[in-house]
């Protein structure tokens, strides 16, 4: 499965923006934008799930440590090509709203999420995760936030960019010192006789 999502992503990268046209200025008319909270929401469910579980004790592949950096690498990939994608292509959104519609930002997101969390937790979970990232693809295309060739796009790019912070996460390792040990607390109470007062020293080691 994941050897067809990989051969299928070029394609879909290279064939999404000809579904999103026509592309078109905006006008002085242009139409308010809606919100669609179900989609909001939707589009942060699976990164939620990666560490929902983690914090309900389900073992995962990394470290705390590794899934932050993971996390925050495979966001600025995603958000930054999202970012300049949308401001170099100009494809005006079904609904009008504005020129921002290639590539669908939401799904970028949600698939992001959810190719971590299929990575941290193999496919039980991250069936699930796709599943809640489809969900938010169809229902931008259902309220006329994108077409499919944005959506399309947005799926390759959140799938991409997990894979980029993974590729990555050697390097981070070394460039910072890391090692593989888990996150560790320690915490030491003391009391004073003298005031009868009670203190507590804890120290964080990454």
């Amino acid at each position: 499965m994941k050897r067809i999502l990989t051969s299928l992503l070029p394609l879909l990268l290279i064939l999404s923006p000809l579904s999103s046209l026509p592309i078109a200025a905006q006008t002085a008319d242009t139409p308010k934008a809606k919100r669609y909270y179900i989609d909001d929401i939707g589009q942060f469910v699976p990164t939620l799930m990666n560490f929902g579980l983690a914090v309900c004790g389900v073992e995962s592949r990394h470290s705390w440590k590794d899934r932050l950096a993971l996390t925050v690498t495979s966001a600025v990939i995603c958000e930054g090509v999202t970012f300049s994608l949308k401001h170099i292509v100009h494809s005006r959104r079904p609904d009008g709203t504005d020129n921002h519609s290639f590539p669908s930002g939401h799904t970028a997101r949600a698939f992001r999420g959810a190719e971590m969390l299929r990575a941290e937790y193999g496919w039980a979970w991250g069936a699930a995760g796709y599943a809640v990232a489809a969900g938010v693809g169809a229902l931008r295309i259902h309220h006329h936030r994108h077409r499919f060739g944005d959506v399309a796009a947005g799926a390759a790019i959140g799938f991409l960019s997990a894979r980029a912070a993974y590729l990555l996460l050697p390097l981070e390792r070394k460039l910072f010192g890391w090692n593989k040990s888990e996150i560790t607390a320690v915490a030491v109470p003391s009391f004073s006789p003298a005031d009868k007062s009670l203190s507590l020293s804890a120290s964080l080691t990454f």
